[in-house]
């Protein structure tokens, strides 16, 4: 079979270096050996320390390669910053207001944040002809609302509407934090230590259950495919329309 390109959402932390290390050595039945990687890191207006991704995915590609036996066939690594900072503004910040009374007062920040960088990602793979996204969601972080069956099923219907397999490869294997700390060791790759931006909000409380998640997601997705299509045909207008700013 023809390999293919793969897209992955990377922060450079040790779930999304591990998916990495994973797909580059075609070491996971579910990620077959792709032809190249783009290692999408998302820019929300609200990140510190913008050097940490790209530093971790630069030294983790070096050791990479001197690690794996063929490194002629290891697949090509992009690193890509996406801003979707206006659509996250558009989808919670700007009319937080609004929204939360609608979702019984819950904070869905980090909802609204994940969604924005997955239709920046999906954007993203079809213009490029990256016919597969990945994400390294995990069971041990399911505190995290993104990382829920009520995100990540919604997630993956909509991305089948536009032609991209979005797929959370090792969402069992990471049930333990020891997993992924020994697979990262294995690879000779760093295994403590933050690789990602310092979010604004990466501390923030929530109370939010999949009911509030699920119907904040079933309002907004009819929105974000209006504006999926209206930003892929080149319809500027109509796909700003769709949200406006607060004021």
């Amino acid at each position: 079979m023809e390999k293919q390109e793969l897209a992955i959402l990377f922060s450079g932390g040790s779930d999304s270096l591990a998916l990495y290390a994973l797909a580059a050595a075609g070491a996971h039945p579910e990620i077959p050996r792709p032809r190249g990687i783009h290692l999408l890191n998302m820019l929300n207006g609200m990140g510190r320390f913008s050097s940490f991704p790209k530093g971790r995915f630069r030294v983790s590609e070096r050791i990479l390669m001197a690690q794996l036996p063929d490194s002629e066939q290891v697949p090509q690594s992009i690193y890509v910053e996406l801003d979707m900072g206006r659509l996250f503004q558009g989808l919670w910040l700007d009319r937080y207001e609004e929204l939360m009374p609608r979702y019984g007062g819950k904070n869905l920040v980090c909802v609204a944040c994940k969604l924005a960088m997955h239709i920046r990602a999906l954007i993203y793979c079809i213009e490029m002809l990256v016919p597969q996204l990945l994400a390294g969601y995990a069971r041990k972080q399911s505190y995290y609302p993104e990382q829920t069956t009520a995100f990540m099923d919604r997630i993956s219907r909509l991305s089948d509407e536009f032609g991209i397999k979005t797929v959370f490869p090792v969402y069992d294997d990471f049930d333990d934090e020891a997993v992924t700390r020994h697979l990262l060791e294995d690879f000779g790759l760093p295994s403590t230590g933050g690789g990602e931006r310092k979010c604004l909000f990466c501390q923030t409380l929530t109370t939010a259950t999949e009911k509030e998640i699920g119907l904040y997601l079933d309002d907004m997705i009819p929105r974000l495919r209006r504006y999926m299509d209206h930003k892929l045909a080149g319809r500027v207008k109509d796909a700003a329309l769709c949200f406006p700013p607060g004021r």
